[in-house]
């Protein structure tokens, strides 16, 4: 049997395994089972999430860089996004997940505390800084453990 190919009704009990939630495309007697599990809305959302988590992170070291600049606007996550992801994960809809693009965008609840007109405030961007630290442990942990998951139904190991 070629590398890639396998039959399923020999090596797989294929009605519990699609029974289980796994979506197996098929294409040509070839089982692309390795894209299928990785197009999981699950998956795919965490894959999001982590991606918004790296665009909030350059936001939030553009905000501390230019702490001192005059007329400087506070950026940050664009919140269409959010509400794009939460959309999108609450519907289970892996094409809207993959779709998806995080952005930046200025922050328009930021208020200049000074006279100079700069809306960044080192305190709540150091506070913002710990939260998105935190939530990219979590999230990267849940792929972690998705993809630990997905290793030991493969090899039993």
């Amino acid at each position: 049997m070629p590398i890639g190919r396998f039959d399923p009704a020999k090596t797989l009990d294929y009605p519990r395994f699609l029974a289980a939630g796994i979506n197996v495309a098929s294409q040509g007697g070839i089982i692309v089972m390795i894209e299928a599990l990785f197009n999981q809305p699950n998956y795919l959302a965490a894959k999001k999430t982590l991606d918004a988590i790296e665009v909030r992170q350059q936001a939030i070291n553009n905000n501390l860089a230019n702490l001192e600049t005059p007329g400087y606007k506070r950026v940050d996550l664009a919140p269409s996004f959010e509400q794009a992801l939460q959309q999108a994960a609450g519907s289970r809809d892996a094409q809207a997940l993959t779709s998806l693009t995080p952005t930046l965008a200025v922050d328009t609840t930021a208020k200049a505390s000074g006279k100079d007109g700069n809306s960044v405030h080192l305190e709540q961007e150091l506070m913002r800084m710990n939260q998105n630290s935190i939530t990219h442990q979590l999230e990267t942990q849940m792929v972690s453990n998705m993809l630990q998951k997905m290793r030991l139904a493969i090899t039993g190991k």
